[in-house]
């Protein structure tokens, strides 16, 4: 049994770590898809998503920190810190079973939103976009560790190129999970189980990164996107029936 979590666990981490690297975003959802069901509670799969996505993220701007406009940055992620920060503590009084559910939900709407509607959407980058972005994206980066989505959409509207957006997006995702994971911590998610399996995925992060930043380069990332999307709403299907 021990062996096939392991095994699992440094999959999920190449999965997610591909996609993140090949799409700028995407680690947590697509790890916590399956993730919630290798650990003991919901509280530690989220608090070994989030580091396993530190990882990811930080190789990623230091090759691209030149990049980065802070300016730009610190109004989403205040606000990202302070909301996130009360969904982990609530997260305490929530019930795995109910969790489930949401997440469920939440995977089809995210994925058919990104499939249907992401094309469409124009939002202007004003204070007001940045706070309801960064509180949307603190909400499921609290209850989820997904925080992308909203996040995404933002700087993909805001930053002029595509390295400015790589940049910009996986910096936010550093520093939100860096404060997230010393949430989690005080609040009794870094569990031994959580650090030994941070070490089994550490192999699948470097792995997925790696071919992530290759498939970037040689496959179209609009298609590789809607083949994500597919596998999200299936995922989101399959927790809702299992819960």
């Amino acid at each position: 049994m021990m062996s096939s979590i392991v095994i699992a666990i440094f999959l999920l981490s190449i999965g997610a770590s591909f996609v993140q690297r090949t799409t700028g975003f995407g680690f947590g959802i697509f790890i916590m898809t399956m993730l919630p069901f290798f650990l003991p509670t919901y509280g530690e799969a989220t608090t070994l998503s989030g580091l396993l996505a530190i990882t990811t993220s930080a190789v990623i701007v230091w090759r691209l920190r030149e990049y980065v406009t802070w300016l730009r940055l610190w109004p989403i992620l205040l606000t990202f810190m302070i909301v996130s920060t009360i969904a982990i503590f609530a997260l305490t009084r929530i019930d795995d079973h109910i969790l489930r559910l949401i997440l469920g939900m939440a995977l089809i709407i995210i994925s058919i939103y990104f499939a249907v509607f992401s094309q469409q959407i124009k939002l202007p980058t004003t204070k007001h976009v940045q706070v309801g972005a960064g509180t949307l994206s603190g909400l499921m980066g609290g209850f989820f560790g997904m925080q992308g989505p909203p996040a995404v959409l933002y700087f993909i509207q805001s930053e002029p190129t595509k390295e400015h957006y790589m940049a910009m997006a996986q910096t936010y995702f550093l520093i939100g999970n860096v404060m997230m994971t010393f949430v989690r911590a005080y609040n009794g998610f870094l569990t031994t189980t959580v650090l030994t399996d941070y070490l089994f995925g550490l192999g699948g992060v470097i792995i997925g990164t790696c071919l992530g930043a290759f498939v970037f380069k040689h496959i179209p990332n609009r298609t590789f996107r809607y083949i994500v999307y597919a596998y999200i709403a299936i995922s989101g299907v399959i927790i809702l029936l299992s819960s």
